[in-house]
């Protein structure tokens, strides 16, 4: 039956196992790789939000996740009062503002 399928045969032990000095590089550079695209923007975008809601003062124009556009009435440490319309107030978590929009857009709009 050898003439329909060849035998296979094991091959010699060419190298043995790979050196410790790889698994070492290749952990450390899926650290630096884990480092610089996950981990790194992240905690700056972290930042960048933090510092944002600490900028926060009465009459800045906000936007919030939600999308609703106004300007905020009362800055507390954990709340704001955005008005979205002439006397129409919602009171919202500090955290649920998204961006700081430039002087005068909302008349703008």
């Amino acid at each position: 039956m050898d003439f329909f399928i060849s035998s296979a045969y094991a091959q010699a032990d060419a190298g043995g196992q790979p050196s410790g000095i790889f698994n070492l590089i290749f952990f450390g550079g899926f650290a630096l790789i884990f480092y610089f695209l996950i981990w790194r923007p992240q905690s700056k975008r972290a930042k960048e939000q933090r510092e944002l809601l600490s900028s926060l003062n009465k009459g800045d124009e906000v936007m919030t996740n939600g999308g609703l556009l106004g300007k905020l009435g009362k800055v507390d440490d954990n709340y704001v009062v955005v008005e979205i319309a002439e006397n129409v107030e919602v009171k919202m978590q500090k955290a649920s503002v998204a961006a700081v929009l430039p002087k005068g857009t909302l008349k703008s709009i």
